[in-house]
């Protein structure tokens, strides 16, 4: 596996790791005022991040190496900048102070998004060699 994909899977697990603690504590005082935060947690970091580290694993061969590493960099920030921005806010009381993080996390996230979406039509666009054409017989 390569390297950036193994850090995307490393990042992911750490805040499926957060995401599961949260969950827990919450059932545990049966308080689920951070339910948005914790599907936010388990969405935008532990899936998202899960699947971007599948595509860099299964596209070893044929992706930049320099763009999966400005696209970490960019998903790392915005998570940690937005994450805990976002359970700030919903447990001080939805105070707007947070809500400029949020934002600018959010932002960092969607430019992640961004740059994968520029990776993945890379690939789709790419001329292969050697591939074997399988035609379908109706």
């Amino acid at each position: 596996m390569p390297r950036i994909a193994a850090a995307f899977f490393a990042f992911a697990v750490l805040w499926a790791l957060s995401g599961m603690i949260l969950g827990l504590y919450m059932g545990a005082h049966e308080d689920f005022a951070m339910a948005d935060a914790h599907a936010h947690i388990n969405l935008v970091g532990w899936v998202t991040q899960a699947l971007y580290g599948t595509f860099y694993a299964i596209t070893r061969e044929t992706k930049l190496l320099w763009l999966p590493r400005i696209q970490f960099a960019v998903s790392v920030l915005g998570a940690l900048a937005m994450l805990p921005a976002l359970a700030m806010f919903l447990s001080h009381g939805n105070d707007p102070k947070y809500i400029p993080l949020m934002i600018g996390g959010g932002m960092l996230s969607a430019l992640s998004m961004l740059i994968f979406a520029v990776s993945v039509f890379r690939e789709l666009l790419r001329e292969r060699h050697g591939t074997m054409h399988v035609h379908e017989h109706h």
